[in-house]
């Protein structure tokens, strides 16, 4: 990345680490898995509902069987570092009794304060 304004460029973007976790449930634990996010601090997350896919429990179809509890779904958020052991602790009795897989990566954001919260 070129820095074309000079030392003082307001336009140049800085990166900050921070952590993406996608969280892959069932849908009637949907609720439970925001309410957690919300507890510890996530600003926003984003969900997306009638996931097909195969794992560990076998092939799952995406489509609605009853209603929207009745598919899989995957929850993504953006969080700071430490705020990772607070959602594995909680969803940790989830995932002991229920199929689901949580997924954490390294990502870099341009506006940290959209996910710090207060």
């Amino acid at each position: 990345m070129s820095n074309r304004g000079g030392e003082g460029d307001r336009s140049m973007l800085t990166l900050h680490p921070m952590k993406e976790i996608r969280i892959v449930v069932e849908g009637e634990h949907l609720k439970l898995v925001t309410n957690l996010l919300d507890r510890v601090g996530a600003t926003g997350y984003t969900i997306i509902n009638n996931v097909s896919g195969k794992g560990h429990h076998g092939f799952h179809e995406g489509h609605l069987l009853f209603d929207d509890t009745s598919s899989q779904v995957i929850v993504f958020t953006v969080v700071p570092e430490e705020r990772i052991e607070p959602i594995l602790a909680g969803l940790g009795p989830l995932f002991h009794k229920h199929s689901g897989a949580m997924f954490v990566s390294d990502v870099a954001v341009t506006r940290r304060d959209h996910f710090v919260g207060q």
